[in-house]
């Protein structure tokens, strides 16, 4: 599973410009989406490795993109991004998350939890 690219959702677009710069800049192949239903959509070109998903986006957020992803049959493991430091946890179990980050969160932290999902 970890030769598929990185699929990034993020409605933010400095966000996920530079979030997909630094996982680039590492060696990895990334896929980026400004929303759940852009990402669902490259679900059918290339099955990624990993899905790093914003929770709170217009178009279809989160929660509605992981519940239609699985029905499409996702295998790769979701990493949530959320502000909400209180729901983080609560968010990333509701989808059944491998992991959780709290915007702001720092560079090293974000590439320590990719390389962690990605080599499970």
């Amino acid at each position: 599973m970890t030769d598929g690219p990185i699929l990034l959702v993020e409605d933010d677009d400095a966000i996920r410009e530079v979030m997909a710069m630094v996982l680039t800049a590492e060696g990895y192949r990334v896929q980026t989406a400004p929303n759940g239903s852009d990402a669902l959509r490259t679900l059918e070109d290339t099955p990624p490795s990993l899905v790093v998903l914003d929770m709170n986006m217009p178009t279809l957020n989160g929660w509605g993109f992981a519940a239609e992803a699985k029905k499409q049959g996702l295998k790769a493991p979701i990493l949530v991004m959320t502000a909400k430091r209180t729901n983080a946890e609560r968010a990333a179990n509701e989808i059944g998350a491998a992991g959780y980050l709290v915007k702001p969160f720092q560079i090293i932290d974000f590439l320590e939890a990719v390389e962690a999902l990605r080599a499970a």
